[in-house]
């Protein structure tokens, strides 16, 4: 795994990069910069995306067939700042074929509890 890395570009504004050289654009919500995602919308991002990877992973051993997964994700924060996230919702919409309550219930357990290394971190 190489290293992420963040570019300014202009004002607010900025190109990250994953260590795969993946790039992603990154800017503050004010008129004049809104280009990309905010960066707490990236933290929101990362978890919902981290716990759908090991969803479809898990379900995906699994006889039923996934057919579609949405995850969202929305964050209280503090009302001044740093305006801290102080709690985070993620909702999963799964759709397939032969699914069963109990065994999306438990993937989604297992993806937020123990495989998601994102919400690994944002639990201290």
């Amino acid at each position: 795994m190489g290293v992420s890395r963040l570019v300014w570009l202009e004002k607010e504004q900025f190109v990250g990069f994953d260590g795969a050289g993946h790039p992603v654009v990154v800017s503050s919500e004010t008129p004049d910069n809104a280009v990309g995602a905010k960066p707490s919308d990236l933290l929101l991002i990362a978890l919902a995306s981290c716990t759908a990877v090991d969803i479809v992973r898990i379900l995906g051993k699994q006889r039923p067939a996934l057919t579609g997964l949405e995850v969202s994700a929305r964050g209280d924060q503090e009302l001044d700042p740093p305006w801290r996230f102080t709690a985070i919702h993620l909702t999963f919409r799964v759709r397939g074929r032969r699914l069963k309550p109990e065994a999306v219930r438990k993937a989604v357990e297992l993806a937020e509890g123990k495989y998601c290394s994102v919400s690994a971190s944002l639990r201290p």
